[in-house]
């Protein structure tokens, strides 16, 4: 799926070091983002939240006036949109903090440049739907909606379980799913021995969305580790 659409949403950033701000908005901007607001505190984070709306918000954990996990509550508060966590603050509880509170995703610094798009890009597209429900794949594309491959005009349907893994893959477009989450994603809490049944799910999806599921293009085997999905334009 082609993310162009999702780098008009409004994300506001805050971090007390200007040097981190400038380095993330570069980050973002070299990527196509085009609307970025900035805040160095909780004062600020909260007066543009309230005047621009932001669809996404980036906070570091450890402010001058307050915690992120503090602002974070205030934000919710006025609005319902993702937020992800960039702080140097690592330890588990703090993790747990975050998510606990309900934070979309938690990154430590130092970090990545393409990890941190990676994971913005993520949660926008579970956050906003695209207008265009059809995800484009090398040699087909998924319908979601309507539960299925559309390859060289044939509208193929997709079983139950073949959706899940499908959509488990999608969610982690580019990155490798390991296959104990993809056997949670379709057998639920105890995916336990369900490693034979999940490849030959594979095989089946693969011969509805590759042109030659010997070779596959879009859904990929990254061998002792599990699958990940190439989606066109991500």
């Amino acid at each position: 799926m082609n993310s162009d659409y999702l780098k008009n949403k409004r994300i506001l950033l805050v971090d007390d070091e200007q040097a981190l701000l400038d380095m993330v908005v570069s980050i973002l901007k070299s990527e196509g983002f085009t609307n970025i607001l900035t805040a160095k505190n909780k004062k600020e984070a909260l007066s543009l939240a309230v005047t621009s709306q932001p669809e996404l918000a980036i906070l570091d954990v450890m402010l001058p006036d307050g915690d992120g996990f503090g602002l974070m509550e205030q934000l919710r508060e006025n609005g319902e949109y993702p937020i992800l966590f960039l702080t140097a603050r690592g330890e588990e509880e703090d993790k747990f903090k975050g998510f606990g509170l309900g934070a979309d995703d938690y990154v430590v610094k130092p970090f990545l440049p393409k990890e941190l798009i990676f994971r913005i890009i993520a949660i926008l597209r579970r956050s906003y739907k695209d207008e265009n429900p059809l995800v484009k794949l090398h040699n087909s594309e998924i319908d979601f909606e309507r539960a299925e491959v559309i390859k060289d005009g044939e509208h193929i349907p997709l079983t139950a379980k073949e959706h899940d893994i499908l959509s488990a893959l999608y969610r982690n477009a580019g990155r490798i799913v390991t296959i104990d989450a993809l056997c949670e994603a379709a057998w639920g809490d105890n995916p336990f021995g369900y490693e034979n049944s999940l490849m030959a799910h594979i095989r089946r999806i693969r011969e509805k969305i590759e042109a030659n599921p010997s070779r596959p293009a879009s859904l990929i085997t990254v061998k002792g580790l599990g699958y990940k999905l190439i989606v066109e334009g991500y």
